[in-house]
């Protein structure tokens, strides 16, 4: 974290971000959405833009990188979980296993997996400072 940064809600492991690179390049752009349960419990699920209607108070966590030219994977949470996780960090994470039957790697013989680290104090001054943006406040 710089003096100038508030550090990253949401960050990718490697194998997040192959998984994500693979998927894009066979689907096109992507989302994650991180569920507060119900269905498939609360594993991140990944969409391609547009097939998962984003909630107004849905939050965005942040955004992921994949190479070039392949466009950005924005991670959502629900807004009631983000309540509940806001002093962790998601990291996205990929295993072996069965993906939810709505999510893009399912049929790859593996599923996203969410992971959290706590923020330290500094971290949740910074974070307090800058309040993350709802589905209400972005375009899609």
């Amino acid at each position: 974290m710089t003096e100038t940064a508030t550090p990253d809600r949401v960050v990718a492991t490697d194998s997040a971000v192959q998984l994500l690179t693979k998927l894009s390049e066979l689907h096109g752009g992507l989302m994650i959405h991180q569920s507060g349960g119900c269905c498939d419990g609360s594993a991140p699920m990944c969409y391609l833009v547009g097939e998962f209607k984003v909630g107004q108070r849905d939050v965005l966590l942040g955004e992921i990188s994949l190479p070039d030219p392949l466009p950005l994977v924005r991670v959502w949470i629900q807004g009631n979980q983000f309540n509940a996780w806001k002093h962790t960090q998601l990291i996205l994470d990929v295993v072996k296993g069965r993906g939810a039957g709505f999510s893009l790697e399912a049929p790859e013989g593996v599923r996203f997996l969410a992971r959290a680290r706590v923020f330290d104090a500094n971290e949740n001054a910074w974070l307090e400072a800058c309040p993350p943006r709802r589905g209400a406040e972005v375009e899609l």
